[in-house]
């Protein structure tokens, strides 16, 4: 009896320093937008470029968020409680819905800066 609850402190504790190394890293979204009624081509282009590297930050993000929640999962075994599953559930959830409510946002004014460049672009 006293092996297995030792083992179990043991196991979480290094599951626990598993996600201390393992954590899912935020993406930090681009520093700016280019403004579309001045920019230049070659810094729309840029523009592009780096919303979509975020996009792929933040799809590697979810996937570790995704990760790190079944291991969560796991390391609490199939007799724990239901409301501590359906925290761990919770907290994921909200991390994911923060990152794709920021690139949604990112990419909605980087949107509406290519349309003003286009406009602008017409007009000439």
């Amino acid at each position: 009896m006293k092996i297995r609850i030792l083992s179990s402190i043991l196991l979480t504790g290094l599951l626990s320093a598993g996600f201390a190394q393992a954590e899912c890293i935020y993406p930090k979204a681009p520093g700016s937008i280019p403004d579309g009624s001045t920019a230049t081509e070659q810094e729309m282009i840029d523009g592009m470029k780096a919303v979509k590297e975020y996009n792929a930050q933040v799809t590697a993000y979810l996937s570790c968020l995704d990760m790190e929640m079944q291991a969560r999962i796991d390391a609490a075994g199939a007799e724990a409680p239901p409301d501590q599953i359906a925290q761990i559930k919770a907290i994921q959830a909200k991390r994911h819905n923060a990152a794709v409510e920021e690139l949604e946002s990112h990419a909605s004014r980087f949107n509406e800066q290519v349309k003003l460049y286009k406009a602008r672009s017409k007009k000439s």
